[in-house]
């Protein structure tokens, strides 16, 4: 075959590569600021996935395997786990995945798979263990109704304790009230330390009138307990206060010994 001078010039880059021996490494992953723990960020990842990205979830096992038993605070302690993400949705398959991986079984893991011996062994060990509530205050008879037809047996079982179904009580609040504590409040001294306060869907599982959403978190809904005081969802312990002035409103946070003053801007 000939070459011409053009083709020649054309393919000459190619040909008269220099050879690299032995090849570079890969270069590794930056380490990050949180090692050894794992980032929040990929935690996050983690827990949100679990709830229905089997495929995520399959990804992040295969890079790290300890994120079986991955555990994020969606604020006020509303602690959720991987295999709690899971169960509460009724995911059988990623839940059996995490099992199968490392997870922690618990009694709502149990009560969603259908493990009725299970989850009545953790009752007669602890009597009154089922009116403890999961992630976002969900009961576990709705871990056992998520699970669908073959956890009924375990529905019928629970049908027999009161506390199964238990849920805090809330109170009604008019949507002019709710419109009226809409907003943005800010606290701290910096003036960069927001609340955002926030209409809630009509309809959503928990009794939720407001959002709350606090520097860098997740929205949480509020329940209204009566004179314009709040929960979070999944924090019943937790007070969230409301003070309407003319010209002012303010929003007091009662966590515990923590206490967070922010005023309506």
């Amino acid at each position: 075959m000939s070459i011409s001078r053009r083709s020649f010039l054309t393919v000459t880059p190619v040909l008269l590569a220099p050879v690299v021996w032995p090849p570079a490494a890969p270069q590794a992953s930056p380490i990050p600021q949180s090692f050894p723990s794992h980032s929040p960020d990929l935690v996050r990842d983690m827990v949100g996935a679990s709830h229905g990205n089997i495929a995520r979830v399959k990804e992040l096992l295969e890079r790290h395997p300890t994120l079986v038993r991955a555990t994020w605070d969606w604020g006020f302690g509303d602690w959720e786990d991987a295999i709690g993400a899971a169960s509460h949705v009724g995911n059988r398959e990623i839940a059996e995945l995490l099992l199968t991986n490392g997870a922690r079984p618990t009694i709502f893991s149990a009560a969603m798979l259908g493990q009725v011996e299970v989850v009545r062994a953790f009752v007669n060990a602890s009597p009154g263990i089922e009116a403890t509530p999961g992630p976002h205050g969900i009961t576990l008879m709705r871990h056992a109704m998520a699970g669908g037809p073959r956890a009924e047996i375990v529905v019928e079982y629970l049908k027999t304790l009161p506390g199964a179904d238990k849920r805090p009580a809330w109170q009604p609040i008019s949507a002019e009230e709710l419109a009226g504590l809409v907003g943005t409040y800010v606290f701290g001294t910096t003036g960069d330390q927001q609340i955002v306060v926030a209409l809630a869907s009509s309809t959503n599982a928990n009794n939720s009138a407001l959002t709350f959403t606090g520097p860098g978190g997740s929205a949480r809904g509020l329940t209204h307990v009566g004179d314009r005081v709040f929960f979070p969802v999944g924090a019943p312990k937790v007070q969230i206060r409301f003070k309407v002035s003319p010209g002012s409103t303010t929003l007091t946070v009662q966590d515990g010994a923590l206490t967070v003053e922010a005023r309506r801007r």
